[in-house]
């Protein structure tokens, strides 16, 4: 997996200057532009955040929505990858408040039928994974998305997540351990 920083994203999910000023004065075909140069980057996030292609496909709708209404408070005082991670984020993160309570059902649904193929496979996997994740607390899917998914620094996550560098390294520390204690009993070693 190579390692994107967020100055390395910007390169890669980010309009000129000259387009964003046009989009967040209202002009259509720049914000048009805006979604085009972002949309791969907003989907592949949203996927390693949800799981599933169908989740990521609405986390991305409520992404480029929200982008759409907040364009016009970017200020240009951070990079705009940046900018649009946060509100990726944000919007994931309301996504999955609203599907928690159905996402159970759903995975013993998913468990409870033979699995096709190993893509389908790895897609149950994840969602174990990111449950077992989810049951540790606030912050540590994000945490875990941002770094291990997306490939940016602790500095880098811990920016956008808004907590100290140590509180991210420590996160990954925790849910490495708790991963590598789940596969040792699911393996029955205790």
């Amino acid at each position: 997996m190579s390692r994107f920083s967020i100055n390395q994203q910007e390169a890669v999910m980010s309009p000129d200057r000259q387009t964003l000023e046009k989009a967040r004065a209202g002009d259509a075909a720049a914000f048009a532009e805006v979604v085009d140069s972002c949309y791969a980057s907003i989907f592949r996030f949203a996927m390693k955040y949800t799981g599933q292609r169908q989740d990521a496909e609405d986390v991305a709708q409520q992404a480029c929505i929200k982008l759409a209404h907040s364009i016009a408070s970017y200020r240009f005082e951070s990079a705009f990858s940046s900018w649009l991670y946060a509100l990726v984020l944000n919007c994931a993160r309301d996504w999955h408040r609203q599907q928690s309570r159905h996402r159970a059902d759903t995975l013993d649904e998913d468990c409870g039928e033979a699995v096709a193929d190993s893509a389908d496979e790895s897609r149950v996997y994840l969602r174990q994974v990111l449950d077992e994740v989810d049951a540790m607390g606030s912050g540590y899917r994000d945490t875990l998305v941002l770094v291990a998914g997306e490939g940016l620094s602790h500095r880098e996550a811990a920016e956008l997540l808004g907590v100290k560098e140590s509180t991210v390294s420590w996160r990954l520390h925790e849910i490495r351990k708790r991963l590598a204690s789940a596969a040792m009993q699911e393996n029955g070693h205790d």
